[in-house]
């Protein structure tokens, strides 16, 4: 979010329309010479300056975030406003308008009772009051009744506004997280394999060398092209490109298999998969093999795929590694995003079980055994 739009939605916005309320400061003043003369209305400005100042430092209180400071200044206003009285009679209300209205800002609870107190004062005291020689103060009544129910309502979008600002911000937290999680998902699965391969295919070139140069240096050759691959593969991660497709990875994975010994029983078609699923089910596959090569110490795995689902069995052993990895709780997540589940467990009497669906889950969605 721009500086501008925090300026705005952080209480700023109720600052300024704030210092609108200064009129009715100077109307009291401006009335000062039509009641009192002398020393009385010395004493009358004295107290409009003061009731100025500390309005002002309601204010500065307010932007400050500090609510409990400016409710005991509007408790010096209601003070000040009373010793106004005396002087300036019916006029002095302009000051209760003030005083009304920072109450409704801050306790916007108060806001019915204060507007009805208010009002009903600027009506009654002065026609109450015999020697003020005055009737009821319709004008200040209305001021106080109207500016009060304007006031509470800019600070009701103000808070609105304000609260928009942090749900905005949360999201953006949220957001933040969600592409760290990404990335670190994808570079899980996306290095897991290349770097299995690679160690794989290192490990099979260093028992041909001494056998078969040609393949040896045929096999070195694949490692450099599979470390190329893994940096393309890191960079597009992170830009958030990611292009994995199904042939591809049942390509690389016939291809990983072959070069760990293991007999691959993979389709060679990928047709029968709706196109919307391909994708997800080349993430699939590329963490199940990666993890038969890593883990398993299988001699032969069969890779199942019909049109809203893929199932990768081995024969090799069942350990901690496939149940808690971090690839199988990154994967969990990214079918779970597209709405589909993962059913994953030991086989019996011994192997691993992936099966991943984006139909209806097995009946009673339990792990295999």
């Amino acid at each position: 979010m721009s500086s501008s739009g925090r300026y705005w939605g952080q209480g700023w916005r109720r600052v300024m329309l704030a210092n609108g309320m200064l009129v009715y400061p100077g109307l009291t003043a401006a009335s000062v010479p039509s009641h009192v003369h002398g020393a009385a209305a010395v004493a009358a400005y004295a107290i409009v300056g003061a009731f100025t100042a500390c309005y002002l430092a309601v204010i500065a209180a307010v932007a400050a975030g500090r609510p409990r400071r400016g409710l005991l200044l509007a408790g010096v206003l209601g003070a000040l406003f009373a010793a106004e009285l005396p002087f300036l009679r019916t006029d002095a209300f302009f000051l209760a308008v003030v005083v009304v209205s920072v109450l409704a800002v801050l306790r916007r609870e108060w806001t019915g009772p204060a507007v009805l107190t208010g009002a009903l004062a600027a009506l009654v005291l002065p026609w109450a009051v015999r020697p003020w020689h005055t009737g009821p103060g319709y004008f200040q009544a209305m001021a106080i009744f109207f500016n009060c129910l304007v006031v509470a309502a800019f600070a009701e979008i103000a808070s609105t506004n304000k609260a928009l600002v942090t749900a905005q911000a949360e999201v953006e937290r949220l957001a933040q997280e969600a592409e760290r999680n990404r990335i670190a998902r994808d570079l899980h699965d996306l290095l897991g394999h290349s770097l299995t391969a690679i160690t794989v295919k290192s490990r099979l070139a260093q028992r041909l060398v001494a056998k078969d140069t040609a393949l040896a240096q045929a096999e070195m050759a694949a490692v450099e092209n599979l470390s190329r691959q893994a940096l393309a593969d890191v960079r597009a991660a992170v830009s958030g490109y990611r292009e994995v497709t199904l042939a591809g990875e049942l390509a690389r994975g016939r291809e990983l298999l072959r070069a760990a010994g293991v007999l691959a029983d993979l389709p060679s078609a990928t047709d029968v998969v709706a196109e919307r699923e391909r994708e997800l089910f080349g993430w699939v596959l590329r963490e199940g093999l990666t993890n038969v090569v890593r883990h398993a110490r299988a001699t032969r795995c069969t890779v199942t795929i019909t049109a809203d689902s893929i199932e990768i069995r081995d024969d090799g052993r069942a350990t901690g590694d496939n149940a808690d990895g971090k690839g199988l709780t990154g994967l969990r997540e990214r079918v779970a995003a597209a709405g589909g589940a993962v059913l994953a467990g030991p086989l019996d009497p011994h192997g691993w079980r992936v099966y991943v669906t984006t139909g209806r889950a097995p009946e009673g969605n339990q792990e295999p055994r």
